[in-house]
């Protein structure tokens, strides 16, 4: 089932010109060669601020080193791919577009999952209220019936990857969907949650 949102590939084109990430604010963008390359954001929210639910290290680790593997690989394919053109190198431009397409995913779907997770003093860790408590109540029975949904459909992605709820705007509903390794989720839906499921648990 195809998410629906605001957020439409339509909206993205023909706004401003750039990569969605930086439309968004999502990413800091600046002007290296005349690609736009992007930085590892930083964390509205210290390391350790989200134990004792994930710890600081993991935070640390998470963010530093594989937010950061992200970002550095999108950037350099950026640069590659920007040789490739002016060289008219059809080959290696082909080759480049699933290191863009795989690093750029990733380095948007964490921005997006930081933005996502607030500390418990900020009141990270309550049920959710309102509107959006409501929805998942009607659609998922529960908050611990959206949690199951959540953990089986982690659990049945093979490798690594994503989990997100969603809204369907033609059915009106709450959903659950799952991406693969790093399909850049801002061409699927706007989503308000999400679940890194990662190949290997350090």
């Amino acid at each position: 089932m195809a998410l629906r949102s605001m957020l439409t590939r339509k909206a993205l084109a023909s706004g401003l010109p750039g990569e969605p990430s930086v439309l968004l604010g999502v990413c800091l963008a600046s002007q290296s060669r005349g690609v736009k390359t992007v930085a590892l954001p930083d964390l509205p929210y210290d390391y350790g601020a989200l134990e004792p639910a994930i710890s600081g290290e993991i935070m640390q680790l998470h963010h530093q080193k594989h937010h950061q593997t992200y970002v550095t690989n999108y950037n350099k394919a950026l640069e590659q791919l920007e040789e490739a053109i002016t060289k008219g190198d059809a080959s290696a431009t082909v080759k480049l577009h699933s290191s863009i397409k795989f690093n750029g995913g990733g380095h948007i779907n964490h921005s997006i999952f930081w933005k996502n997770l607030t500390p418990i003093s900020e009141g990270g860790g309550e049920p959710p209220k309102g509107s959006l408590g409501w929805a998942v109540d009607m659609h998922f029975g529960s908050l611990e019936g959206l949690v199951k949904k959540m953990n089986a459909e982690g659990a049945a992605l093979q490798g690594s990857g994503w989990v997100w709820l969603g809204y369907d705007r033609e059915s009106q509903k709450l959903v659950v969907e799952t991406t693969a390794n790093q399909v850049d989720i801002l061409f699927l839906s706007w989503s308000f949650y999400s679940l890194d499921i990662p190949r290997l648990c350090v």
